[in-house]
């Protein structure tokens, strides 16, 4: 596993709801590098740092994992989790709680 790698990738929803796997601190910095200009906010620049930070080694590729889902978060692009959405329905609603 390469050292900006997640341990589990992040599913961001793009045009029309088409799914985008992000499995690194570098697919993450290229997604946001294609983001519109006058879209770009300080979240943005943020999260654009952190994934250079992570490409360099200078902080954990899971640090930058979150970084960006909550980046994606806020742009209402976070796809549901499926594993753990799966997860907790076998577990019944307790789990939830």
């Amino acid at each position: 596993m390469k050292h900006d790698e997640f341990k589990r990738p992040i599913i961001v929803l793009t045009a029309f709801g088409r799914p985008t796997v992000i499995s690194s601190a570098m697919e993450a910095y290229l997604f946001l590098a294609d983001w519109p200009a006058e879209r770009r906010d300080p979240a943005h620049s943020f999260a654009m740092k952190a994934c250079q930070a992570a490409v360099r080694g200078d902080i954990e590729a899971e640090t930058v994992r979150g970084v960006f889902a909550a980046f994606a978060e806020k742009q209402d692009m976070l796809a549901p989790d499926i594993a753990l959405m799966s997860r907790g329905r076998r577990a019944g609603p307790q789990s939830f709680a």
